[in-house]
């Protein structure tokens, strides 16, 4: 049997936890995967998983020889990239995981752009607000907004920097007037982004942080503005998003006198010894096109 194609199969069945993912994401039979981690094992003379009829788990040299195939496969495929540099385009699938609104109307309409530039890349894009280990889930780039976690093995470009504002229904300050400063909004109804984990407070130039009264809570951001629209509150939104509002006059900036403040958005990928042609032409595509819808 192949090694590396057998420690692509051991590797991808520890990451999905069970042969039958394994067997699916590869197209193999789970028979062939089971062959496969066999023939490791035969080749080596230790076991490398505990099996048993409900779970898997690495043995203690399973568990080192999967960070020492992990290293393995990433080289191959870094060798492999600086053939696929040589072409005149990218090629082949390009995997983006991104935030739901941020990715689909600002992230995916310039990855379309590059896709219809260059006919052999495929793309395949996720939208989640959830962080999505690169590694683990196959992605080659991640798009997130706001300060990148410090993470062993993961290199972060800025590509875009949002700018957030406080907006409100003229309706909602007829009624319970205009804020003047920042700390006039705890005095008032917010509508609340609440993602996972508790609330967290509107920020501010110079590391003013506020927290209005929180009666409405809220995981997508066309929900608030539409919220924000009805008369329900005020909201802290990226101003690309209600652009379109603030023009019709459905919603009005507040505190305009005080900057945005700058919020950033960042690419992600596995730190490699050489970056692929088709994540370096992404990024690079990225970093040029956001700023300006920002």
């Amino acid at each position: 049997m192949d090694r590396l194609l057998s420690m692509t199969v051991f590797v991808k069945s520890v990451d999905l936890g069970s042969f039958a993912a394994a067997a699916d994401e590869l197209g193999l039979s789970g028979p062939m995967v089971g062959k496969h981690i066999r023939f490791l094992e035969e080749r080596l003379g230790l076991r490398l998983l505990n099996r048993t009829t409900r779970r898997q788990s690495l043995t203690d040299f399973g568990h080192a020889y999967y960070e020492s195939c992990r290293t393995v496969l990433a080289e191959v495929d870094a060798t492999d990239a600086l053939a696929a540099d040589q072409l005149v385009e990218p090629r082949g699938k390009l995997r983006v995981t991104m935030p739901v609104h941020f990715g689909r109307r600002c992230v995916t309409p310039v990855l379309l752009e590059l896709a219809q530039k260059y006919p052999t890349l495929e793309l395949d894009l996720s939208y989640s607000d959830g962080f999505s280990d690169l590694a683990e889930n196959g992605f080659d780039l991640a798009i997130r907004t706001g300060d990148p976690e410090d993470k062993a093995g993961i290199i972060a470009r800025r590509v875009a920097r949002q700018h957030m504002i406080v907006c409100a229904s003229p309706s909602y300050l007829e009624r319970h007037g205009r804020p003047e400063h920042v700390q006039d909004i705890g005095r008032h109804q917010g509508i609340i982004y609440r993602r996972s984990g508790g609330i967290r407070p509107w920020l501010f130039p110079g590391g003013q942080t506020v927290i209005p009264i929180n009666r409405i809570r809220l995981d997508d951001l066309d929900a608030i503005a539409d919220a924000a629209t009805s008369g329900m509150g005020l909201a802290w939104l990226p101003s690309w998003l209600v652009r379109g509002r603030l023009q019709e006059g459905v919603l009005v900036q507040l505190l305009s006198d005080q900057p945005g403040l700058p919020y950033d958005c960042y690419a992600m990928w596995l730190q490699t010894p050489h970056l692929s042609l088709k994540v370096r032409i992404a990024v690079d595509a990225l970093a040029t096109a956001l700023p300006k819808m920002m």
